[in-house]
């Protein structure tokens, strides 16, 4: 990964951990998480099983379970990860690759 990239995303982390703790200027940005998203559906249009989505993403495969069968939802940071996995699966599996 080039520093580019990884300094562009350690900016994009650096503005969503802003936003979250509500230290963000207002009006600067806007930041749409959806209040609910279907896991097993994401899961599904990658054709990937449970523990290899748990394992490429960084889930326990317990969690993701509990997620697919309706016991627990994401949490709002989790909700955007899981819409950036869904939109563009390649560049977070490429940003989460070990060198």
């Amino acid at each position: 990964m080039s520093k580019r990239v990884a300094d562009g995303i350690l900016r994009g982390l650096e503005q969503a951990l802003a936003f979250v703790e509500g230290t963000a200027k207002k009006g600067t940005y806007v930041v749409h998480i959806p209040p609910e998203i279907d896991v097993k559906a994401i899961r599904g249009r990658l054709g990937m099983t449970q523990r290899e989505f748990a394992v490429r993403f960084g889930f326990s495969v317990n969690t993701l379970r509990h997620w697919e069968q309706g016991r627990r939802v994401p949490e709002g940071p989790t909700r955007a990860y899981l819409l950036v996995i869904d939109r563009e699966p390649q560049a977070v599996q490429k940003a989460l690759r070990i060198a």
